[in-house]
């Protein structure tokens, strides 16, 4: 009895709170895009066009991984997130701390983190997505830099949608556009992870 309820408990706790993002109908050239985004297979590593931009992207990796101690304790797995979370956030035209701030929000940072709806991974990307850009393999969705790459992509293409209006494409990511309670969650977990020098 006490060992079934432990394994409830476990899986209760793998269980993300993300919302049910919504299958877009999109123009091919936006759809191309994204699938060309997504299947780009560069590696996370960062390209400064100066000295200056090197050492604050260095302050803001070491900031961050202290911030972020608590939830990923590894240093290495630390570093290898947060030079993910940068590069393919940067890739995108997001704020770093934006992207943060919407992964704490969706999987509390858990790479293996299942919503109610299907959801997965850091991002919470939905399944479907794996079909409609990539090739298919929805296991990939688990994959660190490929889940940040699809998340921050789909971000980007719904910031784009919402011509720049940052709360509804906050709602639109969650599937629950127009409503307040994600959007708000994810701007206030935004000031958390803000960079100030």
């Amino acid at each position: 009895m006490a060992g079934t309820a432990l394994v409830v408990l476990l899986a209760c706790a793998s269980v993300a709170q993300a919302g049910n993002q919504k299958e877009e109908a999109m123009a091919d050239s936006v759809r191309l895009a994204l699938a060309n985004a997504i299947k780009d297979a560069r590696p996370p590593k960062p390209v400064f066009r100066d000295e200056a931009s090197r050492q604050r992207y260095q302050r803001w990796l070491a900031t961050m991984s202290e911030r972020l101690k608590r939830k990923i304790p590894d240093e290495q797995s630390r570093t290898e997130f947060l030079e993910a979370a940068w590069y393919e956030s940067s890739r995108a035209g997001l704020d770093p701390g934006l992207v943060l701030g919407l992964i704490q929000v969706e999987s509390a940072y858990r790479k293996y983190a299942v919503s109610m709806v299907g959801a997965r991974g850091y991002m919470q990307v939905m399944p479907f997505w794996a079909k409609v850009i990539g090739d298919n393999d929805r296991s990939k969705l688990f994959h660190m830099q490929t889940n940040l790459r699809y998340g921050c992509s789909i971000l980007r293409m719904y910031i784009d949608m919402e011509k720049g209006n940052l709360y509804l494409a906050l709602g639109r990511y969650n599937g629950s556009r127009g409503k307040p309670k994600y959007p708000n969650a994810v701007l206030g977990a935004w000031k958390k992870w803000e960079f100030h020098e």
